[in-house]
């Protein structure tokens, strides 16, 4: 490559980020960055980022989410999705499908190879023919039976120098932890039993990018990602990745530093290849992986989750909406992924100084007498604090003997629409979209509690529950499919569109959202109490809502009250366009 490329705007950046994390090896590891971009072929070019509009939504499955009992996986989950999703997805997001030693495919063991239970690249490259692929980028860990960490113990080069190691004895008190066991855990080695880093689990063990070579193996990973189809990749728990004496080793500044430098990377080699942070944390926290609009192009929405578990349960849509108009505009070609139920638990860090203390403990009381579990991180002063609560989504929206199945769903519908109608892409995982229900067996199997809510199924067996219309999985499927559908058609549903909300009520929450020209305005109606709504005209009309059409674009009803306000049903959704 000529001078003129390494003079380039972002290939500087790039040396900038470099030696602000490595020093004075930075114009040697540019130069191995080029090397590394033109051997896949992915020198600057006229790729352009892909268009993200209002169609826009993810389906988050796991490679064996269905089964084939004579086969791989893969072609058994094409054939369902050409049979009951069709083009109404735009991106498939399919969890680990490496090689793993443990937590579904979190506990990579080979990069670059498919899980031959699941397939091979071919079928992986097949659903990249229908959708985006959104592939993980686990970069914080490994299996502690990958290559690297057998060279670690094996005193190998490379490995030998990609881990930490370190006198557990140490004062590592500021360190944040997302778990409650020990952060180092001791493995045999040829030079002695050593005590290394594992912020997960003993089988998951943390990489060291102080180390340049680790960096780079990353890199190059990304690249091979691009190269065999990638559209979106997700940065797996990004946040814990630098480590650094005396620190929290969270949200660190070098870790921001990396993100900025993939980016970079992608401009200039795979510019249609975007990055999703993975950061389950306090919302300021999260929001922090925007950076000034050159970190993520994506981020998860994870207060969303608790706060609308919070709102159904409690039947208040008050704390919802303050976070809600509190939120931010993205920068340009960035966007907030929206979620709920998703293949880990529901977070609780992300409800911080949202709801009071109390007010979570209540979720955490909710939860568990449905039968779900909650799993605990070790906090600064040694306790252990509830930081997820783990069950299927359609679960945890359960009312135990205080409802009806029908007052059930109605309550997880509403759960779904608002998700459907907030700013940003909608996000369904794949037990969601069939209102699984708590996998008791498979945790108890496991032992993990996140097992919960990653129940497989049998090809045969989902399809004879989809064939019964008055299944929960079947009437959950049909109303995803209905719904977005519908939100593609509309563009005030764009990711850039303007987004406008309040309670219009205690239990009802009003989100306006704007198409970006202007062209069209949809108020999103939620009722998070099980007893009938009326919105009042007035209501409506304080926040210049007067105009809207009292007819439900999900369900087609006249939604129409006495004296010109809108009845909504208990846990009722409701989509009207303005006039």
């Amino acid at each position: 490559m000529n001078n003129n490329y390494y003079a380039s705007p972002a290939m500087e950046r790039i040396r900038g980020r470099l030696e602000r994390l490595y020093g004075p090896s930075a114009p040697r590891l540019l130069s191995r960055l080029a090397m590394m971009m033109g051997r896949y072929g992915l020198e600057p070019g006229p790729r352009a980022p892909l268009e993200i509009d209002e169609r826009a939504c993810m389906l988050i499955a796991y490679a064996d989410s269905v089964r084939n009992p004579a086969g791989p996986s893969l072609p058994a989950m094409r054939r369902f999705l050409e049979k009951h999703v069709g083009k109404t997805v735009t991106h498939l997001h399919l969890l680990p499908f490496w090689p793993s030693s443990s937590d579904d495919g979190f506990s990579v063991k080979h990069f670059r190879t498919v899980e031959p239970r699941f397939g091979g690249w071919a079928d992986v490259q097949a659903l990249g023919q229908s959708y985006r692929m959104v592939f993980d980028l686990v970069l914080n860990h490994v299996s502690s039976q990958s290559g690297w960490f057998q060279d670690f113990t094996a005193g190998v080069a490379p490995g030998r120098d990609y881990f930490i190691a370190a006198d557990p004895g140490g004062d590592f008190s500021n360190v944040v932890r997302p778990r409650s066991h020990p952060l180092f855990t001791p493995f045999a080695t040829h030079s002695g039993v050593k005590n290394v880093w594992t912020t997960f689990s003993a089988d998951q063990v943390d990489l060291d990018y102080s180390n340049p070579d680790v960096l780079f193996e990353m890199l190059d990973i990304v690249l091979f990602y691009a190269a065999m189809g990638a559209r979106v990749l997700r940065l797996d728990a990004i946040a814990y990745l630098w480590k650094r004496a005396g620190t929290s080793c969270l949200n660190l500044a070098e870790t921001h530093e990396i993100i900025r430098l993939m980016r970079d990377m992608l401009a200039l080699a795979a510019p249609d290849v975007l990055l999703l942070s993975e950061t389950n944390l306090p919302h300021a926290e999260n929001m922090s992986y925007f950076g000034a609009g050159d970190e993520a192009h994506w981020i998860y929405q994870f207060s969303l989750p608790p706060l609308l578990l919070h709102a159904l349960v409690r039947g208040t849509a008050r704390p919802l909406a303050a976070w809600a108009e509190k939120l931010p505009a993205p920068s340009p070609g960035c966007a907030y992924l929206n979620i709920t139920g998703t293949h880990d638990g529901i977070g609780l860090r992300p409800l911080e100084g949202l709801v009071p203390p109390s007010e979570i403990e209540g979720l955490v009381s909710h939860v568990s007498a449905l039968g779900g579990r909650v799993s605990t991180r070790r906090t600064p002063g040694g306790s252990d604090a509830p930081y997820e609560l783990n069950a299927t989504w359609f679960d945890a929206l359960g009312m135990g003997d205080a409802g009806a199945p029908d007052l059930h769903m109605a309550r997880f519908l509403c759960a779904q629409a608002v998700l459907m109608a907030f700013k940003g892409i909608p996000a369904v995982y794949f037990n969601t979209l069939a209102a699984a229900a708590n996998d008791h067996e498979l945790a108890s199997r496991t032992g993990m509690s996140r097992s919960l809510n990653r129940g497989k199924w049998l090809a045969g067996d989902l399809e004879k529950m989809l064939a019964d219309p008055n299944s929960s999985s079947s009437r959950a499927l049909a109303f995803h499919m209905r719904v977005l559908k519908l939100r593609g058609e509309h563009p005030a549903f764009h990711p850039d569109g303007a987004q406008k909300t309040a309670a219009l009520s205690d239990a009802v929450l009003g989100i306006e959202r704007e198409a970006p020209d202007g062209s069209e305005r949809v108020l999103a109606l939620a009722n998070f109490g099980g007893r009938p709504e009326l919105v009042s005209k007035a209501a409506l009309r304080a926040h210049g809502w007067q105009g809207v059409l009292p007819s439900d674009l999900i369900t087609g009803r006249d939604v129409s009250g006495p004296d010109g306000s809108i009845a909504l049903g208990g846990y009722a959704a409701a989509w009207l366009r303005e006039a």
